[in-house]
């Protein structure tokens, strides 16, 4: 791979890296959302359901920015390792 190349996969690397620190740190706040539109849509629901479907939504976006966020770093070390190593 060339240089160019892999400063480019550095920066998806970074892109993936940040949209899985957002996930992370602001899943509170999406999954309080996707369960309000829930609340919403059902017209009405009882309390320990709509905190069931709360947990849920906020699990999902701790799952996924966790897995982008390590996706992510791996790329950037890898790059940035092999960035390191190309010799011109």
């Amino acid at each position: 791979m060339t240089k160019d190349k892999l400063k480019g996969l550095t920066g998806l690397g970074s892109f993936i890296t940040v949209i899985g620190f957002i996930f992370l740190f602001f899943s509170v706040n999406f999954g309080t959302s996707l369960a309000d539109n829930w609340l919403v849509n059902q017209g009405g629901a009882d309390t320990s359901m709509y905190l069931i479907v709360t947990e849920g939504y906020i699990n999902i976006f701790l799952v996924a920015g966790s897995i982008l966020f390590g996706i992510g770093l791996a790329i950037v070390v890898f790059t940035y390792y092999k960035i390191l190593n190309i010799k011109e």
